[in-house]
This record gives structure tokens, sequence and C-alpha cells, in this order.
């Protein structure tokens, strides 16, 4: 065993050390894979992906060489670990691995170009925070154009820190957009669950109930009426652990408009202007780090 001192890289994980926390990036990371497209004298991107794109419909050639498009994934999924703003985008491209088409490459491209005009940002951890929970869930109600299923995602912070993101698509159909958000706030309340149990290993008891912050009106007062309607009774038991966590206080429900959501970002393109302004909601900051 060696002592190496303190954490500067690991793992093309780039850490710096300031009075006011840790710096978290993959700068590195990113310029590799940037320069292994020739991409370093592109034109930057200033979003990940484009509005209205649907690759799940795209027809046309399939790519000649499949296996660029699937290493170039795979890297960008590496970068989800400091970039949660990528999330989105990335669990799309990642569904056409096996037959990745011409218009699937463009947009894996379209990222790469994005991280060109960003590529030291990264994730700011605050040695001044709380430790207070706070989540953000949102859903896109029948994203997926050839299932019909909903994408959900939450985003988790510690005080102003993020520590905690997620997009996936949902396990079953919704039959309505105020049962996407439900079940996107029940993925999100079973993260505040365990994250809270972490800290308590840590020695640091949660005092006041986390705030879980959703757009959608109707889920918010299917989670805190505690009759069982005629319209909820189609929605899996598992998904009443919201209704739970807030009749115990564990958690409080509270609304926000969807202009200040955060983690719409995990679930749909978004024009430049939003993109970043809930960018900057999150704490994702650009730093230039020495290699």
């Amino acid at each position: 065993m060696k002592d190496l001192g303190k954490l500067k890289y690991f793992l093309g994980l780039e850490v710096a050390r300031e009075p006011e926390g840790m710096f978290v990036s993959q700068r590195k990371y990113a310029l590799d894979t940037i320069a292994e497209c020739g991409l370093l004298g592109a034109k930057p991107s200033p979003v990940p992906t484009e509005q209205n794109q649907k690759l799940a419909l795209a027809k046309g050639p399939l790519l000649t060489d499949p296996g660029k498009y699937r290493r170039l994934v795979r890297r960008l999924i590496y970068l989800t670990f400091t970039r949660p703003e990528l999330n989105y985008i990335v669990h799309l491209l990642s569904q056409f691995m096996q037959k990745p088409l011409e218009e699937h490459w463009v947009a894996a491209l379209c990222v790469v170009r994005y991280l060109k005009g960003c590529p030291d940002q990264g994730i700011m951890l605050s040695s001044r925070a709380d430790l207070t929970l706070t989540a953000y869930c949102d859903s896109d109600w029948s994203a997926c154009p050839l299932t019909r299923r909903s994408m959900s995602a939450y985003i988790v912070q510690l005080g102003d820190s993020l520590v905690s993101w997620k997009t996936k698509k949902q396990k079953t159909v919704s039959r309505s957009s105020a049962e996407a958000e439900y079940r996107s706030m029940a993925d999100a309340t079973c993260e505040l669950k365990w994250l809270e149990r972490l800290l308590q290993h840590f020695g640091f008891s949660h005092q006041k109930p986390m705030r879980l912050f959703c757009d959608s009106q109707s889920a918010l007062r299917i989670a805190k009426n505690p009759v069982f309607h005629e319209r909820t009774k189609h929605v899996e038991n598992d998904c009443h652990t919201v209704r739970d966590a807030v009749q115990s206080k564990l958690i409080t429900t509270e609304h926000i408009s969807t202009k200040h959501q955060p983690a719409d970002l995990l679930t749909k393109a978004l024009p430049a202007p939003q993109f970043k302004f809930l960018l900057s909601k999150l704490g994702i900051q650009q730093m230039f780090l020495p290699t």
C-alpha cells in the first residue's frame, strides 16, 4: 500500500479542490473523445441534440462501420458520470447499438460537437451546503413513438450539490400524463429513501422531510389524496410508495413550473436558452483543469 496523496485523476475523472468545495470533471476524457472523432476543429453546438428529432423513426442507410458508433456511444455513456445534461440523448443513442443508421451517427457527432464547446464542464460539490436532500422529477408522456412508453427522469441534490440523476424509459405504457408523472415521482422517492439511509450510515440524520418537486398538479393531488380513485386503480401498488412517504412525512411534494424544472433536461430536447438556464440551476460549472 502506498499513499499517493490527494486524488487528482482517476479513471478519467479529474478532481480539483478549492475552499468552496470539490470540482469533478472529465475534461481529458472529453477531449480524447473529440480527437478520436476528428472534430477538434469543428464548430461547437450549443445543445447536445436538436429539437423534434425522431431517431426511433429514422429511415436511411445502415452505418457501414457500426463498431465506431458503438465505441462512441460507450464513451458518451461514461461521460454521463459528470455530465447529466447528456443523459437524454445518450439514452436514445444507446437503443440503436445493434443496427445504427447514418442518421444515428450524425446525432452522436452532434453530442461531440457540443462537448467541443465545453469540454471542461463538470460538477461542483460544495463544502458549505447543508445536508438537505431535494429531488426534482419529470416525465415525457408517450415519448417513444414505437412503444408509446414514457420517459422518466429525476435529479437529487444534497444542499446545492448534484449527487444523483437518472433517465429511464418506463416499464409500462401510461394512460395519461399524470400517471407518467406519478411513476417518475415514485422513482425519485425510492432514490431519496436510499440516499437518506446512506446518510444515516455516515452518521448524519435528515431532520426535515425531504422535498420532492414536480410540475404536474394532477400527480401531486394523487400523491396527497388518501382516497383511491377509480382513475388510479390501474397504477401498480409500488407506485403508491409516494403516497405512503407523504403520509409518513418522510417527504413533502411541491409544485414547480415547467420553465424552472431542471429535470426537464433529462427527458427531452430543449432550445438553447432554456437548456442553458436549467443547466445553471444544477450547479454545473466550467473550470479549466491542467492535465
